[in-house]
């Protein structure tokens, strides 16, 4: 039984930083969104169907994984709300999950546009997400996007029972943490117990 943790939002939102303070406090393993793009993109080019096919096979071989050994994740996802095919993929990963007993909880970030491009640029995130590092191509894509895309949901729209939305413009990743844990009742000692029995 193993439960899933999606942290989802626009890009340079703070999911990545979010999720790596959820994976310390909670010792869930973690999977960041670019985990596999950056080693798909190594391999093939960027967005062709070869890349495309070895970005999917690879999470889901981690997700197959992760409930094969009963192993709790924390995933990151940029998620288009207007996307069918975006819901339709978290749908099923919901299903997976919850199918073998666990839990699949939906965590939604947002802030102003001014605090993701000052985001998008941290060493942190550049170390992290090769693809990146072409910082004006980064900032025309993020801007570019949410002409394309909506990337929040609407007031009153969730797309599943454990499905929270927290503005982080001026949160410290501890303090979104804190907000995750007390909404789903999230407890690492409960965690460690069941792993010693």
């Amino acid at each position: 039984m193993a439960n899933l943790i999606v942290v989802s939002g626009p890009q340079a939102v703070g999911k990545m930083t979010v999720a790596e303070s959820l994976k310390e406090k909670l010792g869930y393993s973690l999977m960041i969104n670019h985990d596999s793009i950056e080693v798909s993109i190594k391999i093939f080019e960027n967005g062709s169907p070869a890349q495309k096919r070895l970005n999917s096979l690879f999470r889901e071989d981690v997700f197959k994984t992760a409930l094969m050994y009963d192993i709790d994740m924390i995933f990151t996802f940029v998620t288009a709300f207007d996307s069918q095919e975006d819901l339709d993929y978290l749908n099923n990963l919901r299903t997976m999950f919850e199918q073998t007993g666990g839990n699949f909880y939906f965590v939604e970030l947002m802030s102003d546009v001014e605090t993701r491009l000052k985001r998008n640029v941290t060493p942190h995130r550049l170390a992290s997400k090769k693809s990146k590092n072409n910082v004006e191509w980064s900032n025309h894509e993020l801007v570019e996007t949410m002409k394309k895309y909506r990337m929040n949901s609407n007031d009153g729209e969730y797309i599943c029972e454990n499905h929270i939305k927290i503005d982080n413009t001026d949160l410290l990743p501890e303090e979104v943490v804190d907000i995750i844990m007390t909404s789903f009742n999230l407890n690492p000692e409960v965690k460690v117990q069941q792993a010693q029995l």
